[in-house]
């Protein structure tokens, strides 16, 4: 079976540098490239596509608010329109420098906040998904399994692939655990790879409070700011590897 592997990456500023992305990038399928508002500048979105580029990796766009303060993880108020205009923005910022390095943007995955405000609310989800379908039908839409935003996408007619976080803890009705909780963030090797293994073998996780929830995904995230993700996505991949399944960007996965 294919497996892909997806990781936030170009999410600096300038001189600034959130991860080592260059190494990240040849352990990944999946890139969700930052597109200029949380993070991310011209620059750093062309070296990204490049990179992605050079490894086969697929490019995706990875908007969210306006908010480099913030990391892009405060609710800002702003209207349905004007979330769907910030969400073409990117996007369409991302497209235009992938074309003129001769490459192509794949899917969207939506940064923290804006992607929890189009997360429960349907009207929005609905309206934010009809705006990508008019970019790009084509485009996957990365989305946690049984969500607004998957429901949404698929009703605009736009491919989808589910995911499952390997560095954060889940609670009993599947959602992430704040990152404030104790035990939100799963950083060691062993832990990581366990769940791993039970996500392969058995398409599950156990959450915080100790129960094992059915997980419905092809594509597993790592987060970029995760202390050592770089580490953390090459013991997925191992562990992917150790399976005896195989790597491969989203377009790839789901085609299978």
């Amino acid at each position: 079976m294919k497996i892909d592997i997806n990781s936030d990456m170009g999410e600096g500023f300038g001189v600034y540098q959130l991860c080592d992305d260059a190494a990240l990038m040849e352990v990944v399928s999946s890139a969700n490239i930052a597109c200029g508002f949380h993070a991310g500048d011209p620059a750093i979105m062309t070296r990204m596509v490049r990179l992605a580029h050079a490894h086969g990796v697929g490019i995706g766009a990875h908007p969210g608010f306006p908010d480099r303060q913030g990391f892009g993880r405060k609710e800002l108020p702003y209207c349905p329109e004007e979330i769907c205009q910030q969400v073409i923005y990117q996007i369409g910022a991302l497209r235009a420098i992938a074309q003129a390095e001769g490459a192509r943007v794949a899917h969207v995955s939506f940064h923290a906040a804006m992607g929890t405000m189009i997360n429960r609310d349907d009207a929005l989800a609905a309206q934010v998904m009809r705006a990508i379908a008019h970019i790009d039908p084509t485009l996957i839409i990365f989305s946690q399994p049984d969500t607004l935003i998957e429901r949404a996408a698929a009703a605009a007619g736009l491919p989808t692939l589910t995911l499952f976080l390997a560095d954060r803890a889940y609670d009993a009705n599947g959602r992430l655990v704040p990152r404030g909780v104790p035990g939100a963030v799963i950083t060691g090797e062993q832990a990581v790879r366990a769940r791993v293994r039970q996500f392969l073998h058995q398409g599950t996780v156990t959450t915080l409070e100790g129960e094992r929830l059915p997980i419905r995904a092809r594509s597993i995230l790592i987060h970029s700011d995760t202390p050592g993700s770089v580490e953390l996505a090459r013991q997925v991949r191992s562990e992917i590897n150790a399976n005896g399944d195989s790597i491969a960007p989203a377009a790839e996965v789901l085609a299978q």
